[in-house]
């Protein structure tokens, strides 16, 4: 019996379900202006997928630079989210580096 895409399954569903709550937290307490860092860090993943032989590995690093490219488009939609009060609001965020430049960018969203 070959439990490799169960196991990944599993596996994938962790990822993604961890990706919901990152978002969140993330947006709450560091903000929307993260998504290009976050963006990066989800390509850096996927294109690294590509060059690791073993496949766990690449199916798990894949999985996750996946989630982190969707939370990069979620988190300027959590922050409506944060200011209706749908969750809670923290206004002490640390801004990332270039803030005024990411903020004339317009956050990518699905």
């Amino acid at each position: 019996m070959n439990w490799f895409g169960f196991v990944v399954g599993i596996a994938t569903l962790f990822i993604i379900g961890s990706g919901f709550v990152w978002v969140i937290r993330g947006e709450r307490y560091f903000g929307y202006l993260w998504w290009p860092y976050v963006m990066g860090l989800g390509v850096l993943c996927v294109i690294g997928s590509l060059f690791i032989s073993n496949n766990w590995g690449a199916v798990l690093l894949g999985a996750l630079g996946a989630s982190l490219l969707w939370g990069s488009t979620e988190l300027k939609e959590q922050a409506v989210r944060g200011e209706l009060g749908w969750y809670p609001f923290w206004e002490k965020k640390k801004l990332p580096p270039f803030a005024a430049v990411i903020k004339k960018w317009k956050a990518p969203s699905l």
